[in-house]
C-alpha cells in the first residue's frame, strides 16, 4: 500500500486554538447523571465549612467572656469542650462522606468518558489511523482521561467549597470588626496579580508538556513493536539517543512545571504572614488601650490562616484544572471529529451477497493528486477465483481496501451484486468479506477467542471444523492447552506460519461470501500451502475468492488473473492466455521462473 505522506497530524499536540477552548459547561454536563450525589456533596461542603468557621468563634468566646475577665466555671468549660469536640467529629465525618462520594462520582465519569472515547475511536475511518500515530491516540485514551481525574474527583466541588469558605470567613470577620476586616482585605490585589501571572505561564508549559507525552508514548509503542528489527540491525544505541532527546525535553518541561507550582504556594504564604504581621501591629494599640478584645485578635489571626488555606488550595488546584482543560480539549477534538467517523447504522442491509464485484473507472488517491488507482475497471463473477498480480506498490492491496470501504474512492463506482458499495450498511458489507493477510495480528487471550473474535454464533465445534479445514488442527492439538492455549500480545509465542493458519481458520469460521487472501500463504510451508489450496474449493463453497500473490505458481488455476501496473489494470485473462499474450504477466512469470532455477 502506498505510504501516507500527510505528515500534518489531525490534532496538534502543541498549539490548541484559544478560540476552541473547551468550556466548563461541557465538562459539567458529565455530572448530570450524578446530580443528586453532587447536591449532597455541596450540602456536605456547607456543613464542613460551617464547622470550620464556628471553631475560632468558640475559642474567642472562651477567651473574652471567661479567661480575660477571670471567670472559672469548670462545668461550662466541660460543656463548651464537648460542643467543640462534637463539631470537630461532625466536620471530619462529613469530610469523609464527601470525599467518598466525590471519588465515586469522579471514577464513574472517567469510566463513562473512556467508554465513549474508545467507542468513538473504533468507529473512525482508516484515514484517521493513517494520520494519527498509535501513541497519540493512546495518550488521549489514557493520560488525557486520567488528567480529568482530579477535576471530576473533587476539584470542582472543592473549588466551590473553598469559595464558600472564603465568603464565610469574610462575613465572619466583618460581623466582628469592620475595620480589621478591611485591613485584612488589602492582600487580595496581591493574590490576584500572582494568580494571573501564574495562569498565563502555566498554560503555555502545560501545552508543551502534553505534546511531549504524546511523542514519548508514540516512540515507545513504535519501538516496542519493532524491537526485533532494532536488534537485527543493532540500532539500540541510536534508538536510545533518540529517546534521550525526548526524555530530556520532557524532564526540562516537567521541571519548569514543578518550579512554577512550587513558587506559587510560598509567595502566597509570604503574603499570608505579612497580613498577619500587619494585623498584629495594628491591633497592639487597641489591646493595650483596652478597646479591642484579645479573643477578637485570636479569631482574626485564625480566620486569616483559614482564609489563605482555601487560596493555597485554589492555586494548587489550578494546576489540576489547567491540565484537565488542556486534556479535555484534546479529548473533545477527537469526539467532535465527525468528518472521519464511519456510519455503521445507515445503508442497505444485506444478510448475504452473491459475490459479484465490479470496478467501473475507479480513481483513488490516499493523498490528493497522488493517484494509486487510475481508471481501474474489471468485473469478478460470483464464485470465481481471481488473482491480482503486479509489482510492489502497484495498487493490489488498495483494491482490497476499497472493496471493504476502508477508504472511499474519488471517482468512479465500485459495485457488489450491482449495488454501489456506498449504499450498503458498512457492518453488513464487511461481514461478507473475510481477509487473510500476510502480517497477521493476534489478540491476547487464547486460540479459541482469536478464531471466534467474540462472535457468539460461532460454536466450539465450528472452531474445530474450521481449524481442520485449513490444516491448523495439527499444530493446535499439539499445544499444551490445545484451543485454550494462551495467546500473548500479538501472538509472539507462535511462528508466522502458525499465526497465519489461525487467521485462515478465523476467516473460514465466519463463513463469508468473499474470501480475500493477501499474500496469505507467504509464511506457510509448501506442503501446508498445497493442502490449504486443495481445501479452499470446499471451504469457499462457491464463494468468490480473491488472491493477491507474488508467487505466480500458486495462482495458475485461478479463473481470472488481473495484472496491475502503476495503478492501472493492464491485463486480464487466465494463466495460459496471459502467457500466450506475452505481456507484463509473462515477463513476471519468466523472471520468477529464472530466479527459482538459479536458486
Amino acid at each position: 500500500m502506498k505510504e501516507i505522506k500527510d505528515k500534518k497530524p489531525v490534532y496538534d499536540d502543541y498549539l490548541l486554538s484559544e478560540g476552541k477552548k473547551v468550556r466548563f459547561t461541557r465538562l459539567l454536563a458529565y455530572f448530570k447523571p450524578y446530580l443528586p450525589l453532587l447536591v449532597l456533596c455541596i450540602i456536605f461542603a456547607f456543613l464542613i465549612n460551617g464547622a470550620a468557621l464556628i471553631k475560632p468563634y468558640i475559642i474567642k468566646y472562651v477567651i473574652d467572656d471567661f479567661l480575660a475577665v477571670g471567670k472559672n466555671e469548670p462545668g461550662t468549660f466541660m460543656l463548651i469542650g464537648l460542643v467543640y469536640l462534637g463539631i470537630v467529629l461532625l466536620g471530619s465525618g462529613f469530610g469523609y462522606l464527601q470525599e467518598y462520594l466525590l471519588t465515586y462520582i469522579g471514577q464513574r465519569i472517567m469510566y463513562d468518558i473512556r467508554n465513549q472515547l474508545f467507542a468513538h475511536v473504533q468507529n473512525m475511518s482508516m484515514k484517521f489511523f493513517d494520520r494519527n500515530s498509535s501513541g497519540r491516540i493512546l495518550t488521549r485514551v489514557t493520560n488525557d482521561v486520567e488528567a480529568l481525574n482530579e477535576i471530576f474527583s473533587g476539584v470542582l466541588i472543592n473549588f466551590a467549597k473553598d469559595f464558600i469558605m472564603i465568603a464565610g470567613i469574610i462575613a465572619a470577620m466583618f460581623s466582628m470588626n469592620k475595620d480589621l476586616a478591611l485591613l485584612c482585605m488589602c492582600c487580595i490585589p496581591l493574590i490576584i496579580t500572582v494568580t494571573i501571572i501564574y495562569r498565563k505561564t502555566a498554560r503555555k508549559n502545560f501545552l508543551k508538556l502534553k505534546g511531549i507525552i504524546g511523542k514519548i508514548n508514540g516512540f515507545l509503542a513504535e519501538n516496542i513493536s519493532g524491537m526485533k528489527l532494532v536488534r537485527i540491525f543493532n540500532r539500540e544505541k541510536e534508538k536510545l539517543e533518540e529517546f534521550k532527546i525526548l526524555n530530556d525535553e520532557y524532564f526540562a518541561t516537567s521541571l519548569r512545571e514543578m518550579v512554577l507550582h512550587s513558587l506559587c504556594r510560598p509567595i502566597i504564604e509570604i503574603i499570608n504572614t505579612l497580613t498577619i504581621a500587619l494585623l498584629i501591629w495594628y491591633c497592639t494599640a487597641g489591646i493595650t488601650g483596652g478597646y479591642l478584645e484579645i479573643g477578637v485578635l485570636y479569631a482574626f489571626i485564625t480566620y486569616i490562616k483559614q482564609f489563605f488555606g482555601p487560596i493555597n488550595e485554589i492555586a494548587e488546584n489550578y494546576t489540576s484544572i489547567q491540565s484537565a482543560l488542556i486534556s479535555s480539549e484534546r479529548i473533545f477534538n477527537i469526539l467532535d471529529n465527525h468528518e472521519m467517523l464511519e456510519n455503521f447504522q445507515g445503508g442497505k442491509h444485506a444478510d448475504r451477497i452473491d459475490g459479484e464485484i465490479e470496478f467501473r473507472n475507479v480513481w483513488f488517491a490516499y493523498n490528493e493528486g497522488e493517484w494509486v488507482l487510475k481508471d481501474a475497471s474489471f468485473k469478478i463473477e460470483p464464485g470465481e477465483t481471481v488473482a491480482f498480480v503486479g509489482a510492489t506498490g502497484a495498487g493490489k492491496t488498495t483494491v482490497i481496501n476499497l472493496m471493504s470501504r476502508f477508504y472511499d474512492i474519488q471517482k468512479g463506482e465500485i459495485l457488489i451484486d450491482g449495488v454501489d458499495i456506498r449504499e450498503y450498511n458498512l457492518k453488513d458489507l464487511r461481514r461478507q468479506i473475510a481477509v487473510v493477510m500476510q502480517d497477521v495480528f493476534l489478540f491476547s487471550g487464547d486460540v479459541k477467542s482469536n478464531i471466534r473474535l467474540k462472535n457468539k454464533s460461532i460454536t466450539d465445534d465450528d472452531i474445530v471444523t474450521a481449524a481442520k479445514l485449513v490444516c491448523a488442527d495439527k499444530f493446535i492439538e499439539s499445544l499444551p492447552g490445545k484451543y485454550d492455549e494462551e495467546v500473548k500480545e500479538r501472538g509472539c509465542t507462535f511462528s508466522a506460519g502458525q499465526r497465519q493458519l489461525i487467521s485462515f481458520a478465523k476467516a473460514v469460521a465466519f463463513k463469508p461470501s468473499v474470501f480475500v487472501l493477501d499474500e496469505a500463504t507467504a509464511n506457510i510451508d509448501t506442503e501446508t500451502e498445497a493442502a490449504i489450496q486443495g481445501a479452499m474449493a470446499n471451504i469457499s463453497g462457491g464463494s468468490t475468492t480473491i488472491i493477491i500473490a507474488h508467487r505466480l505458481s500458486t495462482i495458475r488455476n485461478a479463473d481470472k488473473i488481473i495484472v496491475v501496473d502503476d495503478g492501472r489494470i493492464q491485463e486480464i485473462g487466465t494463466h495460459d492466455e496471459l502467457l500466450e499474450k506475452g505481456g507484463i504477466y509473462r515477463q513476471l512469470y519468466e523472471r520468477q521462473l529464472s530466479c527459482q532455477q538459479i536458486a
